[in-house]
């Protein structure tokens, strides 16, 4: 684990929802200008564990979503992957 993620452990967690609800505000705060400096660091690093979080979170629901194959009749005869590499 990264020293970022040791400082914010609680991240871990976060639903993909609030974990990006949480980002965005940090976002908002960053570019509205009236953080200071050191705040704007730590503000700055948890966003970073957050964005790290939920891409993960992403790359995990990416792996279980499957596509349904249709045969020539067009009924449903199983999955497959989505995007098989």
């Amino acid at each position: 684990m990264s020293d970022a993620a040791e400082a914010h452990p609680d991240v871990t967690a976060l639903p993909f929802e609030k974990a990006l609800a949480e980002l965005e505000e940090i976002v908002k705060q960053l570019e509205g200008g009236k953080v200071a400096l050191e705040d704007s660091i730590a503000i700055y690093e948890r966003g970073e564990v957050l964005k790290r979080h939920c891409e993960a979170l992403l790359h995990r629901a990416e792996a279980r979503i499957e596509r349904i194959t249709l045969g020539p009749d067009g009924a449903a005869t199983g999955t497959s992957p989505l995007d098989p590499a």
